[in-house]
């Protein structure tokens, strides 16, 4: 039986025969482990593995320390009052021989009551409720030992338990207050229907948080009755704005019904190139297919092989398109495209315009397609030359000319009168940089248009034999004046043409022909692009100052 003062810290060795050293009292040793006293070694050799593997000092009764003896061999001698209290007792041979007790019988030699100061260094605390250790039931080895006795949270709560734990001298020990363990359930979170109906959220709780959740509601509501009354003043909620009937002025002949029934029948005309190309507009003028459009906005097709042309119409249906004829003379063009039952255009009469009708264009300006501008008729008969593709060819047209806006991209569109009919093919525009077909300035409202009357005759020869043969007198000429008059004076004359055989000199003016003024170079090609060939013209020249009348055979 171990002594009151020892901890249980190993187990009972069969008892041996005492060591015949008796200096083991005052060296500190006791039951084979050397004691520390004034902050020595704690019973144990040092850790270094210098004490012998079954737990006894070395044959000299000394605990290595650091792998030496301690100094002079023995330990220091304790004092009288630590020998009284940790020595032998007296009479006892061994360290757990019994001792006789006043009334003469035999006392275990641990039976004896401690002392005041060691109970209170090293006694139980008078709150303590579990015993300094666990009552003896046997010879047991530290693997019998339940894990959880040395370990765990009752280890760390209870160092008395703790087989490592260093003695020392000093205050009573106190129990520690250990902060309360985390008792928080752990796994995973809990379901609307375990929080609502499950057991393991109270009730009270739940009828709490929807006591909250109200108080909340009706805070938050409050608030909000409160900001609209401060709002009132700004809004009106039964404000209603007046309502009036939609606009139905739309009668036969407004912009909105022709432009409704014309839109459809023009198509916007794209060219490309590689990086280049360009973009145009055309008018379905039959339901074949057969489109008309301006020259100059298919002639990169007609000349470049790898060129593409693609025609779409307002409904955003594209479709590729093939040449059908051009002519260069006055910028006409005709293309076909494979598509079913297209929306035409109806064609009307040039020859029945005034100057001051209204009239509408529609194209693709600046490939804006399905685009309307409207104006009026502002000059007919206007000669006006277009940008030759090459040096033979002499473009002039007799253009309608308008004030409705034509930017680049309408060429080739419609200029429609205020019944719907198709009066012009919208080509060329006056900037103030000069005259340009190609329609690369902006519109200042002068817009010039083929008549419809030139174009029909034009692209029907087209569609019938892929070509034009124009008229022609046989004269070079350019424009001059006298200050009082304007003519056409003859250049040159071609030998065996019609001029030639009705006797047009050199030098000679041209004023008129037939009963058409003729103020310039200009007026003259467009004068006789009138007739066909076959026809017979009178010509009024002015030669040395003498007016004469000539009759030429076109």
């Amino acid at each position: 039986m171990s002594s009151p003062w020892s901890r249980n810290a190993t187990t009972e060795r069969p008892e041996a025969p005492p060591e015949p050293d008796t200096e083991a009292a005052a060296d500190g040793h006791r039951n084979g482990h050397a004691h520390r006293v004034n902050g020595r070694t704690n019973g144990h050799a040092e850790p270094n593995g210098d004490a012998e593997p079954n737990g006894d000092a070395e044959p000299n009764g000394h605990a290595e320390r650091n792998g030496h003896a301690e100094r002079n061999g023995h330990a220091e001698p304790a004092s009288a009052d630590l020998a009284t209290e940790f020595g032998r007792p007296a009479g006892s041979a061994g360290s757990f021989a019994d001792r006789p007790t006043t009334d003469g019988a035999t006392a275990p030699s641990g039976s004896r009551e401690p002392s005041v100061a060691l109970a209170g260094a090293f006694g139980r605390p008078a709150d303590a409720a579990e015993p300094l250790q666990r009552p003896r039931d046997g010879a047991r080895t530290p693997t019998d030992v339940p894990d959880d006795f040395w370990a765990g949270e009752t280890a760390e709560r209870d160092p008395w338990r703790d087989p490592a734990a260093a003695v020392e001298l000093g205050g009573p020990a106190v129990r520690e207050s250990a902060p309360a363990p985390d008792r928080r359930a752990t796994g995973p979170r809990l379901s609307a229907r375990e929080l609502l109906f499950g057991r393991r959220v109270a009730p009270s709780a739940i009828a709490m948080l929807a006591v909250l959740a109200l108080l909340v509601g009706a805070v938050g509501g409050v608030v909000g009755h409160l900001t609209a009354e401060g709002a009132a003043t700004v809004v009106d909620p039964g404000a209603t704005l007046a309502q009036v009937d939609a606009g139905k002025e739309r009668p036969a002949g407004s912009v909105a019904d022709v432009a409704g029934r014309v839109v459809p029948a023009v198509v916007s005309i794209e060219v490309r190139s590689g990086t280049t190309g360009g973009t145009g507009s055309g008018v379905v003028v039959d339901p074949r297919g057969d489109i008309v459009t301006n020259n100059h906005v298919v002639s990169l097709a007609a000349t470049d092989p790898r060129a593409t042309l693609e025609a779409v119409f307002a409904s955003g249906v594209r479709a590729p398109a093939q040449i059908v004829g051009r002519d260069p003379q006055t910028d006409i063009a005709v293309i076909k495209v494979n598509v079913a039952d297209p929306v035409v255009a109806q064609l009307g009469r040039s020859s029945d315009l005034r100057v001051g009708d209204g009239v509408i264009a529609i194209g693709s300006p600046l490939g804006l397609a399905g685009t309307v501008t409207t104006g009026i008729v502002s000059s007919l008969r206007r000669p006006v030359r277009l940008d030759a593709e090459t040096a033979n060819v002499n473009p002039v047209i007799d253009a309608i000319q308008t004030d409705a806006a034509i930017n680049p991209g309408n060429s080739g569109g419609a200029l429609v009168d205020s019944t719907g009919a198709v009066v012009g093919i919208n080509t060329a525009i006056r900037t103030l940089g000069g005259s340009d077909s190609s329609g690369q300035g902006g519109s200042i409202g002068l817009g010039f248009a083929i008549p419809i009357d030139d174009v029909r005759v034009i692209a029907e020869s087209l569609i019938r034999t892929g070509s034009f043969a124009h008229t022609d007198l046989g004269v070079n000429a350019k424009s001059v004046t006298d200050g009082t008059s304007d003519g056409a004076q003859v250049l040159n004359v071609v030998q065996g043409g019609p001029a030639s055989r009705a006797g047009v000199l050199e030098g000679d003016v041209v004023t008129r022909v037939d009963q058409r003024p003729i103020a310039s170079a200009d007026e003259l090609v467009v004068a006789i692009r009138e007739h066909r060939p076959g026809d017979a013209v009178t010509l009024g020249v002015v030669r040395g100052g003498r007016p004469l009348s000539l009759q030429a055979q076109l």
